[in-house]
């Protein structure tokens, strides 16, 4: 007689090392959820944060994920998951702990679970929180030597100054900006043009998501990536042509599963891949680190831009990311 798969989930809140700051409002302490399918022996973890634009919260989100005990002690699937929840931040964590649960009971990684390459440390970026230019010019001189790869969060208004002022702050880092969806209603050919003299290899997200048809004919000097406009593979045909590159995330996607195949998807149209993630521990960055193997960009600083981690969690050396001991990860 099979041992039947138990689920549950809990909310974990997590200090950030100070605010950190977007066009749309600070944060200063995020609150993960965190669901656990046990059978017999075998337990399989996943991490989840609320995509707040989205009107999720880390309440709704135990609660979609408590609502799939039935189904998941019925043996539903990973592959049963993208029909049976919508995406989102509840699917990514049932999604994830499923696929740790079957590789603990296959005694294999997830990496070789998946049929992926095994995976290698990855320079990931670190974020400049949006303030005003002298602020993220200290910040950004802060990082100097530590990582080679920085992300600007913008905002609108005096973007280029703050772009320049992180210049001056780390002359020799690789640097991407966000919108945030802040270039509604600006010239964004010009908005990019005014950041090319400082290097700038990445814009994401520069006009509001559903209104991507704005990008409609316009020719950026810097590639422009969709983050809030692309979650999972049903947004993607809108964004080819208008976007360059995909920034992916699990908790968009909702889960490692529609991750890699959103993934395969955009590689096949020709686009660049960023793969970012929220808030959160190393357990909600573990899935994300094998799906940023090979991609343009990196964006799993999530950990570090927390007062603390999980004491198994990754370790960041000069900007890389490297697992702290061998898991099921890595």
């Amino acid at each position: 007689m099979s041992v039947p798969v138990r689920l549950a989930a809990r909310i974990e809140r997590w200090p950030t090392a100070g605010a950190f700051v977007i066009s749309r409002g600070a944060k200063t302490e995020v609150d993960v959820v965190v669901a656990t399918v046990a059978e017999g022996e075998w337990r399989g973890r996943g991490e989840a944060t609320a995509i707040y634009y989205h009107g999720e919260s880390a309440e709704s989100v135990r609660d979609q994920i408590l609502d799939m005990t039935g189904a998941i002690a019925n043996g539903a699937s990973r592959a049963d998951l993208l029909t049976l929840m919508p995406r989102g931040a509840a699917r990514n964590a049932i999604d994830t702990a499923l696929w740790e649960l079957d590789a603990r009971r296959c005694g294999i990684p997830v990496w070789r679970l998946a049929q992926l390459a095994e995976p290698k440390p990855i320079v990931t970026a670190y974020t400049i929180s949006l303030a005003d230019p002298e602020a993220m010019e200290a910040a950004a001189r802060a990082t100097a030597g530590k990582y080679p790869l920085l992300k600007l969060k913008l905002a609108g208004e005096g973007d280029t100054d703050r772009v320049a002022a992180v210049r001056r702050g780390a002359p020799e880092a690789r640097l991407v900006v966000d919108a945030n969806e802040a270039w509604t209603g600006r010239d964004v050919v010009a908005e990019a043009e005014a950041l090319m003299p400082y290097g700038v290899e990445l814009i994401e997200q520069p006009v509001k998501a559903g209104e991507d048809h704005l990008l409609d004919g316009l020719v950026s000097p810097i590639p422009l990536c969709a983050d809030e406009s692309c979650q999972d593979r049903a947004d993607l045909e809108r964004c080819i042509g208008r976007y360059q590159a995909v920034n992916v995330k699990l908790d968009k996607a909702g889960g490692l599963t529609e991750t890699l195949a959103l993934c395969r998807d955009a590689r096949a149209a020709g686009m660049k891949l960023m793969v970012g993630c929220m808030l959160s521990t190393s357990l909600g960055v573990a899935p994300a680190f094998l799906a940023a193997q090979g991609a343009e960009w990196a964006d799993l600083d999530g950990p570090l831009l927390l007062a603390r981690d999980r004491p198994d969690g990754f370790r960041y050396e000069s900007g890389k990311m490297l697992n702290a001991q061998p898991t099921l990860w890595g």
